[in-house]
């Protein structure tokens, strides 16, 4: 409102006489009356056609109509957007308010865009059909259409709206686009780097450059928003690896000169690596003495420096101090550099923090998730103390979740000076999967998965998982629930459902046909350490000789009289079925659980069956992993330990209960080709003159062990001379280990020969010494070789982690082994999903 107007307004009201001074207001008007009063009847709507009079008349409300009100509902009727133009008047004791509608969009319309879909840009734009042309909102459609495609790579976009006339103030909103060609990102350069090479810390920003397999993927385009995410990727790694010193100077983008993309440069100054120095607690608290909490800091003198480190140790000294009755206490890491020595000493303070309580938690943009899904996240509620450190442990547990694309927690003031309230802003995405997966293994052979899966199930957190599975030599189903917070608590709950028929192969003389299901249970204790609780009650079946692979009845029986007698055992005694109870606790500090570069994992599994069913065996697994960066990060060491028992009792001590090991154990043998073997000829044929073979056609057959041990170590790097995109590392490794310890019978009398009848007086026991191999037994049924002698290779890898699903490729020389164990110097596998 400009001053003459407000001079004149004065003046009118001082002289208390009608005024009426019509002021240009852009496109309209407006009328100031003086305290002069007019009725609701005499305001006279003229221009409207689909807004009706009465509505119009409302934003007046009613009389006296005074300067100030006039004016105010003339700025409420523009701010409708219904109108591109309002007059208001005042003519003979009348308001006449004068109004040009806004058209209506008929249709919203995209023409000339090839690489982005008219459903995405629909979801960008603000202009939608049957709402009212705004030219303000068409601008601002224009660029954000120009900014969805910069942010694709498309700079050179050009997009032009245009309004087509359908008559009866209706109108087609049509942007034309001209999509341009694509620039990438050419390279990545680092300056200033000397801790971590190029290709490490390529691998720990999200930009990539553009390659042959861009198609693939998005992240090759520059980014201004993904450019600023990577510099804190990089802080946080620097920082975490003791480089507490670090700085980005400058982040910078340049147009590469052959026109091919965008150089990004980001120029670093690493400063030094320091360790930990002194780290200590103090507790200004009275009634909490600073040694109950000394147990509970992660950091340790020593160790090098990371703020991570750092951060979850004030985690736990605020969790630990809560739990003495002080909720409202801080804890404040203090650091003190010693920069001759490289070390910084931290101090842990804590004292009591003002008292603010939660006043209430409001979650807003939630629209498929649950409210109660998102608030058993946090470890507090309304009426609790307000902390500061639990609320971003809430935040860090929603984004881990997997639900939401963005997840932030602010506050706002509450009703009182003590009181916040919590803002939960979170977007949902989708969260249903739907994958058709394809492989190949050397002892699998070609296999197809098709999986239906959603991890937010109708919006309550749950995991619903349906799949099936097709290959050469095998074929399954499966059907898995989780629910992560049984009965309200943070307890895992699911249960599953599965099917499993394997073949014969050249690995193995039997096919087996399981059945079953199982209930789970996890309990996180710590972060790191997670017990789960397991029960299993399925039904398998051995059988061998199948008519549809050897059709002819002397077939069958030469089949049948060449297999071993304990897979004979094992297949006579038909469905078996098996109780077992069982639990696995485990470590997980990796820095990464999909592609770790640092960090142990350790896990014990136990497992008890008999509880019921056909089958007694008491097995104990465990497995160690330890990671190590070597060379700038570049090479990870990895040392791997694992070892197992089994024993069985009563009647159960069939083979099926053993471990069969071979290439998952020590690479270069064949699978289940480590370990105790019936190396008996087979019995005579009933189809004329003795003859004695080996059996499955001069092959041995694998009986398992009921102990076994490995170790190895491998170290992975990558190929330096090919982009780090396409996904390609070598490895060399070593491997060690052996499987020894039948404890199955030897000799079996009950077994029936091919028609079913007895044998008489088992003519079948053989003379072990016979075999040419050194037998734990002289005479049976089988001849057990089990020497407990170290088998051990040593071989390379490749490993492409390719856009069609991770693929490797080992080569493995034995160089020791038993003389009965079978080799296998090349292995691939691999699988895609899509």
């Amino acid at each position: 409102m400009t001053a003459p107007l407000r001079v004149l307004r004065r003046l009118a009201a001082a002289v208390g006489i009608a005024a009426c001074v019509a002021v240009s207001a852009g496109a309209g008007s407006l009328v100031v009356a003086g305290p002069a009063a007019a009725q609701s009847s005499s305001i006279v709507v003229e221009g409207n056609r689909r807004v009706d009079a009465e509505t119009i008349r409302s934003y007046f409300g009613s009389g006296p109509y005074t300067a100030a009100k006039i004016d105010e509902a003339w700025k409420a009727l523009y701010a409708t957007g219904l109108f591109s133009d309002v007059q208001v008047t005042q003519s003979g004791g009348r308001i006449i308010v004068r109004v040009s509608e806004n058209e209506v969009i008929n249709k919203v319309a995209f023409e000339g865009n090839k690489k982005i879909k008219d459903e995405v840009l629909a979801g960008e734009v603000q202009s939608k059909p049957r709402g009212t042309l705004s030219k303000a909102t068409v601008q601002a459609d224009t660029q954000r259409i120009i900014e969805v495609y910069r942010r694709s790579g498309r700079m050179n976009v050009r997009v032009n709206p245009v309004t087509i006339d359908r008559g009866n103030g209706r109108v087609d909103l049509v942007f034309e686009i001209n999509e341009g060609d694509k620039l990438g990102v050419a390279d990545i350069k680092f300056v200033g780097n000397k801790a971590f090479s190029d290709w490490k810390l390529k691998d720990v920003i999200s930009t990539t450059t553009t390659n042959w397999l861009s198609f693939l993927k998005s992240t090759d385009v520059y980014d201004p928003d993904r450019v600023n995410s990577d510099q804190e990727l990089l802080r946080r790694f620097y920082l975490k690896n003791g480089y507490a010193d670090f700085r980005i100077l400058a982040a910078t983008a340049e147009l590469d000169p052959a026109g091919k993309g965008y150089i990004i440069t980001f120029t670093l100054d690493e400063g030094d690596q320091y360790k930990f120095g002194k780290v200590d607690v103090v507790s200004n608290i009275r009634d909490v003495p600073a040694d109950s909490l000394r147990g509970v800091v992660r950091a340790q003198e020593g160790q090098v420096y990371n703020a991570d480190m750092v951060e979850k140790s004030v985690e736990n000294l605020t969790i630990e101090v809560s739990k003495n009755g002080y909720a409202f206490a801080q804890v404040r890491p203090r650091g003190d550099r010693d920069f001759e020595a490289k070390k910084i000493n931290v101090l842990f303070v804590v004292e009591e923090g003002p008292r603010v309580y939660i006043e209430r938690i409001d979650i807003r943009g939630n629209t498929r998730t649950r409210d109660w899904v998102i608030r058993r996240e946090f470890d507090l509620g309304e009426g609790d103390a307000y902390n500061r450190v639990l609320v971003d442990r809430a935040e860090r547990r929603l984004r881990n979740l997997g639900y939401f694309k963005t997840v932030k927690i602010s506050t706002e003031p509450g009703s009182a000076p003590d009181r916040v309230i919590l803002v939960v802003d979170v977007e949902d995405q989708p969260t249903g999967e739907f994958a058709v997966s394809g492989g190949y293994s050397t002892s699998d052979g070609l296999i197809a998965e098709v999986s239906l899966g959603e991890k937010n199930f109708l919006g309550r957190g749950q995991y619903v998982k349906v799949s099936g599975s097709w290959g050469q030599n095998s074929q399954g189903a499966e059907f898995s629930f989780t629910e992560p917070y049984f009965l309200g608590y943070r307890l895992a709950a699911g249960v599953d459902l599965y099917w499993k028929e394997t073949q014969p192969t050249s690995y193995t003389s039997y096919a087996t046909n399981m059945l079953g299901g199982g209930f789970r249970f996890g309990l996180p204790i710590t972060d790191e350490v997670t017990l789960a609780l397991r029960y299993n009650l399925y039904q398998r079946e051995i059988s061998i000789c199948d008519q549809s692979t050897y059709p002819l009845a002397y077939q069958q029986a030469l089949c049948y009289e060449s297999t071993s007698w304990a897979v004979r055992q094992a297949a006579q005694e038909g469905s078996t079925i098996t109780s077992v109870l069982g639990y696995t606790l485990s470590f997980n500090g990796l820095d990464n659980n999909q592609n770790p570069t640092q960090g142990l994992y350790a896990e014990l599994k136990q497992d008890l069956a008999g509880l019921g069913g056909d089958v007694n065996f008491f097995r104990t697994t465990a497995d160690v992993r330890h990671y190590t960066p070597l060379v700038y990060g570049d090479a990870v060491l990895i040392l791997r330990g694992q070892a197992g028992y089994v024993d069985s009792w009563g009647d159960s001590s069939s083979m099926m209960n053993n471990f069969f090991m071979g290439p998952n154990l020590v690479r270069g043998f064949a699978p289940s080709g480590i370990g105790p073997r019936d190396v008996a000829p087979c019995a005579k044929s009933n189809f004329g003159t003795p003859a004695y073979f080996n059996c499955l056609d001069n092959t041995t057959t694998a009986l398992g062990g009921t102990l076994y041990w490995g170790v190895s170590a491998e170290v992975q790097f990558p190929l330096a001379f090919l982009p780090k995109d396409i996904g390609l590392k070598m490895a060399v490794f070593a491997d060690a280990g052996s499987v020894y310890d039948y404890n199955g019978p030897t000799t079996f009398d009950n077994v029936l020969n091919y028609n079913g009848n007895n044998y008489y007086g088992n003519p079948n026991i053989v003379n072990c010494g016979t075999t040419g191999y050194t037998t734990k037994n002289a005479t049976g049924n089988v001849c057990v070789a089990d020497e407990n002698v170290v088998r051990s290779s040593i071989g390379a890898s490749l490993i492409w982690q390719s856009p069609f699903g991770p693929l490797r490729f080992d080569y493995a020389w034995a160089l020791s082994k038993a003389d009965y164990d079978q080799i296998q110097e090349f292995r691939f596998s691999g699988g895609t999903r899509f």
